[in-house]
């Protein structure tokens, strides 16, 4: 079985330079070590808002470490500074509209700000490359989707289609924990044990 490759950047001044602990890239090795039952590795980076190292840590990702999903956090907003989707986009061969319009869609439930990130998600090569907010409550937020008292979902997170995703694009077939996130797929992309 593939191992699915992935790598987290956490894009922030003040992380870089040790003002602050980095809270995104641990928030989201725990978050996938919880939803995912597939076996993956995690290749991590903590780099400045500069948009040419960004590119680089992103190109060199996919690249040359070769991974299949690549995941962001920080860097998505209005402010001069925040350029993560912009070096998303420089270094994209395609664009992938619909994660940041979900993301926008789910954040909207928590806080009005929303319609200000720049969140987006695009592919290179063979890697899904997301943006994701810079909190850890909102990272798992948006991967999640948003759930009622019970737990269930009311508006799909963006996970639920990651797994697909990656599976067109080539990449290894990615199983999760349906208690944190069910991935979907079309009965004709499912492993006959999903049936």
């Amino acid at each position: 079985m593939q191992t699915c490759r992935i790598g987290l950047v956490s894009i922030s001044d003040r992380a870089a330079n040790g003002v602050y602990q980095d809270q995104g890239i641990p928030a989201l090795e725990t978050w996938l070590r919880r939803a995912l039952v597939s076996p993956f590795t995690l290749e991590t980076r903590l780099v400045p808002d500069e948009q040419p190292l960004i590119e680089q840590t992103l190109s060199e990702l996919v690249d040359e470490m070769g991974c299949h999903l690549v995941l962001t956090t920080g860097g998505t907003g209005p402010a001069r500074r925040d350029v993560t989707p912009d070096a998303t986009r420089a270094i994209a061969d395609r664009e992938m509209p619909g994660f940041g319009e979900q993301m926008r869609q789910i954040s909207l439930h928590f806080v009005p700000t929303a319609i200000l990130s720049r969140q987006m998600g695009a592919i290179r090569k063979q890697a899904l490359i997301l943006n994701l907010p810079g909190q850890p409550r909102a990272i798992k937020e948006t991967l999640e989707g948003v759930k009622d008292g019970q737990g269930a979902v009311l508006v799909p997170g963006i996970f639920a289609s990651i797994p697909y995703c990656i599976q067109l694009l080539e990449g290894p077939y990615v199983d999760t924990d349906p208690a944190i996130v069910a991935s979907f797929r079309p009965k004709s992309a499912r492993r006959p044990a999903e049936e």
